[in-house]
């Protein structure tokens, strides 16, 4: 699985709870909300960024990190941080949230400076780095859905492994009149992929009915997916039902439960590039997902 995969999974966390990362970060906490991560070309989008309204409000800046780049971090984080100071004229907390120890580096200290030989230092940036798999379990199974499915991940042997799974469903089941169990529990998949071989996660996240459900994920967690054009397709699905998400919130708010539903249902490529044009056209959720497929692509069985 990609790395891309693992921050699109994340990024979606995010969203579903954005009030259970601030006190993750160890952050002042207070009404969050996820707002536009893009600031400018030149640098690429932050991961990640939440508007938490304390007095006075601030953002918090998240960057999940799972890849082998973490060295040029530092400066990435700096560059990001000024950026959305400048946009959104608010003070801007930096959290580097590593999700694996391959993405560790000792250049990821808190801490970015520059400096001329032989002088004092004219640039000290000041984030906050977080290990995952340094903290313990109870730290994600108590803090809300958003955490959940990073439990696998943490400090966790291979022997407490299959026991702490049990008490991350227990938990995510708390919440399946909110929609969220599918969605929670391929979440949880995707990220054990991160630590354990596939035959691993497989034989531990079998029983999960649920998680077969969550179309949104299905290109990435489908056990035995195909290699080749078939892989292909189930990805492409997945990229435009996460395009569409995008462009429909971007213009009509977060959808709701029933919306989301919705889309995570829509397997054909075609539809679901007719939809992500037909965006601009209509005013709502509702009438998006409403217009009828065109007449001429519905087969005939023979």
């Amino acid at each position: 699985m990609s790395g891309k995969a693992f921050d699109a999974t994340v990024k979606a966390l995010v969203e579903v709870a954005p009030e259970s990362w601030p006190a993750f970060a160890g952050v002042p906490g207070g009404p969050t909300e996820a707002i536009d991560s893009d600031i400018a070309t030149v640098s690429g989008a932050a991961d990640k960024v939440l508007r938490v309204h304390t007095e006075p409000p601030y953002l918090l800046h998240l960057e999940f990190v799972a890849g082998h780049d973490a060295a040029q971090l530092p400066v990435k984080l700096h560059v990001r941080n000024g950026l959305l100071d400048d946009k959104h004229n608010l003070l801007v907390r930096t959290v580097a949230i590593l999700l694996h120890p391959e993405a560790n580096s000792p250049q990821l200290t808190g801490t970015h400076t520059r400096r001329f030989a032989g002088e004092d230092s004219y640039l000290e940036f000041r984030y906050r780095v977080i290990r995952v798999w340094e903290l313990p379990p109870e730290l994600f199974l108590t803090g809300g859905p958003a955490l959940l499915p990073l439990a696998p991940i943490s400090a966790v042997t291979k022997r407490e492994l299959p026991g702490i799974i049990k008490q991350m469903v227990d938990h995510i089941n708390a919440y399946k009149e909110s929609g969220l169990v599918p969605m929670l529990e391929s979440a949880a998949y995707v990220l054990s992929g991160l630590r354990y071989p596939p035959d691993v996660c497989k034989k531990l996240f079998r029983g999960m009915t649920a998680m077969r459900e969550s179309s949104t994920y299905q290109a990435i967690l489908a056990e035995g997916r195909e290699e080749g054009r078939e892989k292909g397709r189930e990805e492409g699905i997945v990229a435009l039902q996460n395009t569409l998400h995008s462009l429909g919130q971007n213009k009509f708010g977060r959808p709701d439960t029933r919306a989301l539903q919705t889309i995570r249902e829509i397997h054909d490529l075609a539809r679901l590039q007719e939809l992500c044009a037909h965006v601009a056209t209509v005013g709502s959720w509702d009438e998006l997902l409403a217009a009828p497929a065109p007449k001429s692509r519905r087969k005939k069985r023979t």
